[in-house]
């Protein structure tokens, strides 16, 4: 089949979470099954055409109610992988992509021409399949920066594209591409559509809406999340519309992608290690210390921790000042712990607070993909205190490294993890319910109480690193 992916973020060209990583995975996947798969995505200011060829120049994208010209750059997945066809194609226009940030900046955290940037991206898509006359099978979108693709097939590429089905994933139901009904002018669609294509929400926009209720098909990254999706409780408001089209929605885990999550060949880490040696585990965690200036004791558990640091992650539950688990875990817990990620401010303060205070705390604030597969590779425990977590990698990933996840159960976290509480003999890692500081403190407490029992850790170590999590698999 002829697969386009299109979306605003794949590894390892533009990244701010799990999408990346998911889109890019899940095309390599296809793409070795004897696909045709191409993956389409601006190029930011942060992608060198140096790596790129110009395959398409002063392409026309109609904005509605003006033309612009983008430019079309291609760099084939050899690049990164020995074999393969995967292209990823990429839409340039300066003026709308050749910025430091994907959706926003720490100035503007949400783009105020958003609207119009991902309607360029969705029509360049049918633009750039016209020129070179590859017609997809599927139109692959994800999230809501690029929901208006179905709604553009829809309303005016069906004559071009007239047997091409779409699939719409949720990645996160918590960021829909919501905006005041004067933003509706930037998508450059007629005023009609805004009822039509159930653009029009409360008043404003909502393009994830949108998307869902015009694609073929919906995918969300776990069952229990499409579960959840379809509650009040879990649904952002969007709950009605998917029970109403639960024939076409269906919950999928993420797979990982063994070229780049594998402890065996990872090139990021200092020694290689499997599931039946873990030698080179420990030589991963004093790397680990190392790099954040931590005590390099081999007898210390570290405890890691990778995320964005937003409400979403539970990052009031542990950094909080006066509230949060962290302060009392470091004074009180014989364990490291290093946290790598960017957000709020308050909570990157806190976080450098925290790292001036304690010599058994580090952070890196940022994200930096060798160093998160050096946590991963190097810590004992991996933390994720979710809030909600439709899939979540790095509980997945931490599995396949032989570190043991302690997770609050939603989303996919409560699919992927087997609990001690639940399954000794089968136990992956530890659970936890409900979202309170305490919780946190005390599944912590009990997680570094078994981590005594070597036999335990190994058992458990083991179930996890021989766990499926390929994209076969999903």
């Amino acid at each position: 089949m002829n697969i386009l992916i299109v979306s605003a973020e794949a590894s390892p060209f533009a990244k701010t979470g799990g999408l990346a990583d998911a889109v890019s995975g899940l095309g390599r996947a296809l793409d070795l099954k004897g696909n045709s798969v191409k993956i389409l995505i601006p190029r930011y200011y942060c992608i060198s055409k140096d790596s790129l060829e110009l395959c398409k120049s002063a392409l026309l994208i109609s904005t509605g109610w003006s033309e612009i010209t983008v430019n079309v750059y291609r760099a084939r997945n050899s690049v990164f992988y020995e074999s393969g066809s995967l292209e990823y194609i990429f839409i340039d226009n300066e003026k709308l992509y050749g910025r430091d940030g994907i959706y926003g900046s720490d100035y503007e955290p949400d783009y105020h021409d958003n609207p119009l940037r991902f309607s360029v991206l969705s029509r360049s898509a049918f633009a750039f399949c016209r020129s070179i006359n590859w017609i997809p099978d599927i139109i692959h979108s994800n999230d809501w920066s690029t929901a208006l693709v179905p709604v553009i097939l829809n309303l005016f590429e069906r004559k071009n594209f007239p047997h091409t089905k779409t699939v719409f994933t949720i990645h996160n139901l918590g960021y829909q591409g919501s905006y005041p009904d004067a933003a509706y002018r930037l998508l450059g669609l007629p005023e009609s559509c805004k009822y039509d294509c159930h653009l029009a929400r409360f008043g404003g926009i909502n393009l994830l809406q949108a998307g869902i209720c015009s694609s073929d098909f919906i995918t969300t990254v776990s069952k229990k999340f499409m579960e959840e999706a379809m509650t009040p409780q879990g649904g952002f408001g969007l709950d009605g519309i998917l029970r109403g089209m639960s024939d076409v929605f269906e919950g999928i885990v993420n797979g990982a992608d063994s070229t780049e999550w594998n402890p065996l060949i990872d090139r990021y880490i200092p020694v290689h290690y499997s599931k039946d040696d873990l030698t080179g585990k420990r030589i991963c965690r004093e790397a680990l210390q190392k790099t954040f200036g931590l005590k390099t004791d081999p007898d210390v558990p570290v405890i890691g921790i990778i995320c964005r640091l937003v409400e979403q992650k539970g990052i009031a539950e542990l950094f909080a000042p006066y509230y949060g688990a962290m302060y009392r875990m470091c004074s009180d817990f014989n364990a490291q712990f290093v946290v790598v990620g960017s957000g709020e401010k308050w909570c990157e303060n806190e976080i450098h607070s925290l790292t001036g205070r304690f010599e058994n705390f580090g952070s890196y604030i940022g994200y930096s993909e060798k160093i998160s597969h050096i946590v991963e590779a190097g810590s004992d425990l991996f933390l994720m205190p979710s809030k909600y977590e439709p899939c979540g990698l790095n509980q997945i990933y931490s599995m396949l490294y032989g570190t043991i996840p302690v997770v609050r159960a939603t989303g996919g976290l409560d699919d992927t993890v087997i609990s001690w509480a639940d399954n000794p003999d089968k136990a992956t890692g530890f659970k936890f319910y409900d979202l309170t500081p305490d919780a946190v403190y005390n599944t912590v407490k009990w997680a570094l109480s078994v981590f005594e029992d070597k036999a335990a850790v190994r058992k458990m170590q083991h179930n996890g690193m021989s766990s499926d999590f390929s994209w076969s698999a999903s």
